[in-house]
């Protein structure tokens, strides 16, 4: 195993000259990234940041090095900070940039953030709530444009430029760590700490393609890096972990790293424009709230996007009528569709044949397993029942600064340490899961449970559909009963039968929505993840906008 420093640097001297990464017009290479990347180290150093407590002498969810706030969008500076922290021996952590105020300073806290590198234009939020945040001692600003708010604040290119290019002299350790915030799309965020040693390995890059064994040599890292040279666009931001393991893996395979003009959202003619302008050969994507507007965009033609080879997509669902419409406008792309989480990893590969009719199937990644319901046993294929998707060794060791959450979440079982996020699942056999969905989101319905995911992939055929979310709510009859939040493609707008009909093709009626309720667009988090906390309090206010027949529908 290798930290991630080693492996940064061995990619550098493989390929010191090649392009490491476009943004916005600029180009550095892989020298000048490692060398940004070794003067921010050494400025973190001067100022006093690092490690000062090693794993050994720490509990799985304590941490001894400083913590780096990363509050920045998209940006050859989000990927220097990163790797300025690691060879630095602090932690960076990913900072969600739409946080309000009250969620800013709860993440601030949590992991006790002492340095924070951020663009200015965040400096208004920013000052509003330092003095709520006590261990905040350090603020570097990345000049974007408008008015300063934090006057103490260390300009970031001149905290580069006074610094040393060489490579701190540090006794670096698989232990030191790699931390990611969940989303908190169920609940408060919390910060998942991973080994750099166990990150490697599980995403960044630590298997061969060709038989997923793991690369045990620097000198085989450096192989693989002289040939890629593939450019690359991991689209979605990289504050959330589909962004950020796609932009690492790129670099760390050699690749160049391709980032989007506009970054504050997804715009998706910008999108269409850079693979042309930049040749790039992949595009990874978060569902279908990148897919769809990517699908819309492609359909009014104008893009010729002749190099594009591979759509890659991790981190949300990707509808099976996206992956038809992808395939037919793009009949020379190859749709990868990864399933992963933050604690877990890469857990498992679908590619979608299109006459496959079992959505939600993946291929196991390796160390990866289905356990019973009581957390106990493996199960075998083809069990009667659901069990919960695992990820075993290169794990995750816990959440910061919470024992509760690390004890539920990460678990030994004969002799072996597991990561179990809280999926649903079953084991098919040929080593094949059933992805069912986030036991959080399950709707228990008349005694029977029903998971939103499922749902939401059978409303989704109908043509008319865009989007979709499925939240429950309380029911007299039922307990709780299952509602669906719809947005429909421009000029086109069904009933309820017909939408009922199309998912009654795919799913059991008593799964079917008791209640539609149509918006214009269904909202969803920066990372395309769903937005189910904006869709339950749609349900509960009413129909922003409905259509015929629309509420009420009995199942």
């Amino acid at each position: 195993m290798f930290h991630l420093p080693q492996v940064l640097d061995c990619v550098a001297a493989a390929v010191p000259e090649r392009t490491a990464i476009v943004c916005r017009g600029k180009q550095w290479t892989f020298a000048e990234f490692a060398g940004r990347s070794n003067r921010l180290a050494n400025a973190f150093l001067e100022l006093g940041f690092g490690c000062h407590k090693e794993r050994k002498d720490l509990q799985d969810w304590e941490s001894g090095q400083d913590r780096l706030a990363v509050y920045l969008h998209n940006g050859n500076e989000y990927l220097e900070a990163m790797f300025g922290a690691f060879k630095a021996r602090l932690a960076p952590f990913n900072v969600n940039y739409r946080y309000v105020e009250e969620e800013l300073v709860y993440l601030l806290n949590n992991a006790e953030a002492r340095v924070i590198v951020y663009q200015r234009s965040f400096g208004k939020k920013l000052a509003a709530i330092r003095d709520q945040v006590p261990s905040l001692t350090c603020f570097i600003e990345i000049d974007d444009g408008g008015p300063r708010f934090i006057k103490e604040a260390i300009d970031y290119e001149s905290l580069i430029a006074a610094a040393s290019p060489i490579s701190p002299d540090l006794s670096y350790s698989l232990d030191d760590l790699y931390i990611l915030y969940t989303g908190g799309t169920t609940g408060r965020p919390k910060g998942v700490l991973w080994r750099q040693g166990d990150i490697w390995i599980s995403v960044l890059g630590g298997r061969r393609l060709s038989d997923k064994g793991i690369i045990n040599s620097l000198d085989e890292v450096a192989a693989i890096a002289s040939e890629g040279t593939m450019p690359v666009l991991p689209a979605p931001p990289f504050m959330h972990a589909a962004g950020q393991w796609n932009a690492i893996m790129g670099l760390f395979a050699g690749n160049t790293v391709v980032i989007q003009d506009r970054v504050d959202l997804l715009d998706p003619v910008d999108v269409l424009n850079i693979i042309d302008r930049e040749n790039v050969v992949m595009i990874s994507i978060v569902g279908d709230a990148f897919a769809l507007p990517l699908i819309e965009e492609i359909k009014k033609g104008g893009h010729e996007l002749g190099s594009l080879r591979f759509f890659l997509n991790s981190g949300a669902h990707l509808s099976a009528k996206s992956k038809r419409a992808l395939t037919e406008l793009l009949p020379k792309t190859r749709i990868l569709d990864f399933l992963g989480s933050s604690e877990g990893g890469n857990q498992g590969q679908h590619v979608e044949d299109i006459d496959d009719n079992q959505p939600g199937t993946f291929r196991m990644s390796p160390g990866n397993a289905v356990l019973n319901d009581s957390r106990t046993a493996l199960l075998e294929p083809g069990h009667e029942g659901t069990g919960w998707w695992a990820r075993k060794s290169y794990v995750p060791i816990g959440y910061l600064n919470d024992e509760a959450a690390t004890k539920k979440t990460f678990l030994e079982m004969d002799g072996e340490r597991f990561a179990i996020a809280g999926d649903r699942a079953e084991l098919l056999p040929g080593n094949v899961v059933r992805l069912l969905g986030r036991d959080s989101l399950v709707i228990n319905s008349g005694g029977e449970k029903i998971f939103t995911e499922e749902v939401e992939e059978a409303i989704k055929n109908h043509a008319a559909v865009k989007d979709v979310l499925v939240v429950g709510r309380d029911s007299e009859r039922w307990g709780r009963e299952v509602t669906a939040v719809v947005s429909f493609h421009a000029g086109m707008m069904v009933t309820n039968d017909e939408l009922v009909g199309e998912g009654a093709q795919h799913i059991a009626r008593y799964k079917l929505p008791k209640a539609f309720f149509i918006v214009e667009e269904v909202m969803r988090h920066a990372n395309g993840k769903p937005d189910y906390k904006w869709a339950e309090r749609i349900v509960a206010a009413g129909s922003v906008k409905s259509a015929p027949d629309t509420l009420h529908l009995q199942g």
